[in-house]
């Protein structure tokens, strides 16, 4: 067992004793077995001086209990790093940004507490996770869905709080936008509830997300300022049927007229749901399916040009770009959208072709549900997204694990394009080829977001390499006015720095934050390059 730094033996173990007496002394957690399992997974400093360590960790199973370990940490200057499942895989894990911190496991508060049919609301601890909830409605047989990210075993709160994205309908694949009032306890063990719940006896506190006075909530998202023990959120009311279908275009210059229709549909309120930009031409190595090698010899040549690329797609029936267009609603509107959107992009783009999907009713069997593919538009959570650096044609090594970079695009194509190029030219330049990357995705309805993904290595020198890679990546984007949305602890303060306005003025205004609400500076320290007064230049 070690001390976080700058705390004494003596003291920490007054401190220990002091969180068995609060908890129960089997939910204290000190042996280096125990530890060891809130080291990240997908640490991208394995094995290496860097990797972050935890001292101990505490499972509290009540609020009351976390309040205790709050107050306990305050009087020894324990840092504290809250996780609610730990299973924030890509993005750091259980472990803390600031390595020796206690972590405040939250999986033993796991209680549904309440699920709202008619108003299509749900209060949730922070030991729920998305397969809970589902069963639960599933089990209780609720006209109601949830919206899940890739994989399902992360818990809502935990998601929602790293500002997280889903698959289903605006707005509630915004799970930070689509909360509704939270219980927060302070880094000094205080308890506030925001919004209505701040009225005691509110009525409304999941169904209004605003009460009185300034908004409060935001300040508890992607930030170090309180431990959420509770949060609402507004659910999807479950429609009667969806219906998806494809829009594919021909040639390189058809991304101007596409792109420009599908904005007018998000605006107008037709298409509501997540999709991506599709380019069977160009993403030939997508999922870890290789093309065809007389493709994949195309996609390989220097200096390949678009021309030749559209003459290939003509040849054999690929398209340059695609969408996926999903709707939700009644038979007879999902019918509708799909033939009023059918119109718009045969009018922008008259050789577009479109592929109609299975219309599906609901409420969906188990069998149904089960084998679907599409699982997460259906608001199914799964563990699909976990094929990413699995063993392939494309990759026949498996990785140890991966992280992201994510940065956030105009939704258009010229944007499209400069990031093609910029990112292509880095690439070669820099003699990498990310494990994984995609064409922009829609998460938010009026930006795109490009995803590249990193294999995690056993080898230090490769994972030096790729960090060096990210950094380099961050800054360069940065240049172009793009900058990510969320990131793993290791980067957190490069992409911090580079919301630099104003000599950095939001960040500046982070500090007076966390100065105001944690002047001992114990709460997850340099959580997204946040830190304390204390270790600022330490940390930065």
């Amino acid at each position: 067992m070690r001390a976080p730094p700058n705390v004494t033996t003596k003291v920490f173990n007054e401190a220990l004793r002091s969180f068995e007496a609060a908890v129960g002394k089997s939910w204290v957690f000190t042996s280096e077995e125990d530890t060891a399992l809130y080291k990240d997974a997908y640490s991208p400093f394995f094995g290496e001086p860097e990797e972050r360590w935890v001292s101990a960790a505490v499972a509290p199973a009540t609020v009351d209990e976390v309040r205790q370990v709050m107050r306990i940490a305050n009087q020894h200057r324990i840092p504290i790093y809250p996780i609610s499942t730990g299973r924030n895989l890509g993005y750091g894990g259980s472990a803390p940004v600031y390595s020796g911190s206690v972590v405040l496991d939250l999986k033993r508060m796991n209680r549904i507490l309440e699920v709202n049919e008619t108003n299509a609301t749900c209060l949730v601890e922070p030991g729920v996770s998305y397969f809970d909830l589902y069963r639960y409605i599933r089990e209780h047989k609720l006209k109601v869905w949830i919206d899940c990210p890739d994989p399902g075993w992360g818990s809502l709160i935990g998601n929602a709080l790293d500002r997280g994205n889903g698959y289903t309908m605006a707005p509630y694949r915004d799970h930070f936008g689509s909360h509704c009032g939270m219980e927060v306890v302070l880094a000094d063990g205080d308890l506030v509830r925001t919004g209505m719940g701040a009225l005691p006896g509110a009525k409304t506190w999941q169904q209004s997300m605003y009460g009185f006075g300034p908004s409060v909530d935001g300040i508890f998202s992607q930030a170090n300022s309180g431990v959420v023990t509770k949060m609402g959120f507004w659910l999807m009311a479950e429609p009667e049927a969806y219906l998806s279908g494809t829009v594919a275009v021909a040639k390189r210059d058809d991304l101007e007229p596409l792109l420009k229709t599908l904005c007018e549909l998000v605006a107008n309120n037709t298409m509501i749901a997540t999709t991506r930009l599709g380019s069977p031409l160009q993403l030939g190595r997508m999922f870890g399916l290789p093309p065809e090698p007389e493709h994949a010899a195309l996609l390989d040549k220097p200096g390949v040009t678009v021309a030749e690329l559209e003459a290939y797609g003509r040849a054999n029936d690929l398209a340059y770009w695609t969408i996926d267009l999903k709707f939700y609603g009644g038979v007879e509107v999902v019918e509708a959208q799909w033939a009023y959107s059918q119109r718009r992009f045969a009018a922008a783009i008259p050789s577009a072709k479109f592929t109609r999907h299975d219309l599906l009713r609901f409420p969906l069997t188990d069998d149904q549900a089960e084998q679907n593919f599409d699982k997460a538009s259906l608001g199914i959570p799964s563990l699909q997204a976990f094929f990413v650096g699995a063993r392939s044609p494309a990759h026949p090594h498996a990785s140890r694990g991966h992280f992201w970079f994510s940065p956030i695009i105009p939704l258009s194509a010229s944007a499209v394009f400069e990031a093609q190029a910029v990112f292509d030219a880095a690439f070669r330049e820099w003699g990498v080829r990310p494990l994984y990357r995609t064409l922009p995705q829609l998460y938010q309805p009026r930006v795109f977001y490009l995803l590249f993904g990193f294999a995690i290595s056993e080898d230090p020198a490769v994972n030096r390499k790729t960090r060096e890679t990210i950094r380099k990546m961050i800054k360069l984007a940065a240049e172009h006015g793009w900058a990510e949305y969320r990131t793993a602890p290791a980067f957190m303060d490069d992409i911090m720095a580079v919301y630099s306005y104003n000599d950095h003025a939001l960040l500046r205004l982070h500090e007076r934050i966390k100065d105001a609400l944690d002047p001992h500076g114990i709460l997850s320290a340099g959580r997204y390059g946040i830190w304390p007064k204390h270790l600022r230049k330490q940390g930065q």
